[in-house]
């Protein structure tokens, strides 16, 4: 608990630690997650030096942003799972987003996927994995676990 409430900013996360972060979903992360430049950036390095980046439900938002070092978004010509736009608007929400995330994952040159409504979707595109909302959580945390254990060094 003392962790959790001790929580370290990502200009504190050093990035050569970890060997994956993840990006939990709800709709707050909208607004969070995107401008936040500290957290892209710790994205970009952990993901360039091959750690993998997980991410479900609203949480790909935290990748919308993300460039890489050769000025790419990290989303770029990869195929992506998030929560669709049909899934906002089947909640209500889409008029009180800033921006609808299936809409902007196209955008920034993703191949998203999906799969019925509210129902579980999994995609693994080199070291990123996401999932397409609340549904899809498991999934992508057993596929996380997946590709560690097959990199070097494993968990």
């Amino acid at each position: 608990m003392a962790k959790i409430q001790d929580t370290l900013a990502p200009t504190e996360v050093k990035p050569d630690e970890y060997k994956a972060i993840f990006f939990a979903g709800g709709h707050g992360v909208m607004w969070d997650f995107p401008d936040n430049k500290p957290l892209q950036q710790l994205t970009a390095t952990m993901y360039e030096r091959g750690a993998v980046v997980g991410a479900v439900c609203h949480g790909p938002a935290a990748l919308v942003n993300v460039k890489l070092s050769n000025g790419k978004y990290l989303v770029a010509g990869k195929t992506v799972a998030a929560f669709t736009n049909d899934e906002e608007a089947a909640v209500g929400l889409t008029q009180v987003m800033p921006f609808l995330l299936e809409s902007k994952l196209i955008e920034r040159g993703a191949k998203h996927s999906k799969a019925v409504n509210f129902q579980a979707h999994v995609v693994v595109s080199d070291g990123l994995v996401t999932g397409q909302n609340p549904a899809s959580a498991t999934g992508v945390g057993e596929k996380m676990v997946e590709l560690l254990r097959k990199s070097s060094g494993g968990i």
